[in-house]
């Protein structure tokens, strides 16, 4: 795991955005796994503003999001299907089709998440997914206690998680109790993994899942098993880890090749 320390959110949203459009100056037919919430908001911007500057082109690539709620339609404000159009999707050229998300409205989310799963590994599956952290060490949306090996389904989502997000609702007692999810086994089989996390708030969950136990009670500690994950952070979320020092002397001030 390639742990990349950068001094505030900013260099670090800067650096996983760097990395993003590289992928895509390197293979631009790449197939993306993309991630939502507020972390990635900075993210996106960033790559308009790179698409809009000539810089990359999402003309030939793919993409496939992580999760949707269950139960709430394309068209709802606190859809993902929504948040890609609004954050990224309506302000590239990334082709109409290209970008897909699971149907939260289906009548059989069970069947729509297998579906899900399918198209992915037809796919070839993902070349580069990027993920934010739950405070609770999830990714996507297999909580704790998720299987490691688990692929695209249905999710109970835990109660802090749904607090967390109430703030996308207009009403908290909105936000639903089930996700469909790419589970850690799809996510795991990715050519390459680009985690994010900034703040205080996430150093519990960058420690657990860098230097903890392989554990189901931190889901992101499988990265550990990735063959090529790279993790990007800020001052605050590396707070608390204990080879800290080891990180920034193989990678100074974050930078992603060894001195």
């Amino acid at each position: 795991m390639k742990v990349l320390i950068h001094a505030d959110p900013a260099r670090a949203l800067d650096c996983t955005a760097g990395l993003l459009a590289a992928r895509l100056q390197r293979q631009p037919d790449a197939v993306l796994g993309l991630a939502t919430g507020g972390t990635m908001e900075a993210v996106y911007a960033r790559l308009i503003a790179a698409y809009k500057r000539g810089e990359v082109s999402f003309g030939q690539a793919r993409s496939f999001n992580l999760d949707e709620y269950v139960g709430v339609a394309p068209d709802h404000p606190a859809s993902y299907w929504h948040y890609m159009r609004e954050h990224l999707l309506d302000h590239v050229d990334i082709a109409p089709g290209a970008a897909l998300l699971p149907r939260g409205d289906t009548p059989n989310p069970e069947a729509e998440a297998a579906t899900y799963e399918r198209a992915i590994v037809e796919a070839g599956d993902i070349g580069l997914q990027l993920l934010g952290l739950g405070a609770n060490g999830h990714i996507g949306f297999n909580e704790p206690t998720s299987s490691l090996a688990s692929l695209t389904r249905v999710k109970t989502l835990t109660r802090s998680t749904r607090e967390a997000n109430a703030r996308f609702f207009e009403d908290p007692a909105q936000v639903p109790r089930l996700a469909i999810t790419m589970g850690i086994g799809t996510i795991l089989r990715a050519d390459e993994v680009l985690l994010l996390a900034y703040g205080e708030g996430k150093a519990d969950a960058a420690r657990a899942m860098i230097e903890g136990p392989l554990s189901a009670a931190c889901p992101a500690s499988a990265l550990q098993l990735h063959r090529k994950a790279t993790v990007v952070l800020d001052a605050a979320a590396a707070s608390k880890l204990a080879l800290r020092d080891y990180y920034e002397e193989v990678h100074p001030d974050g930078r992603d090749v060894p001195i």
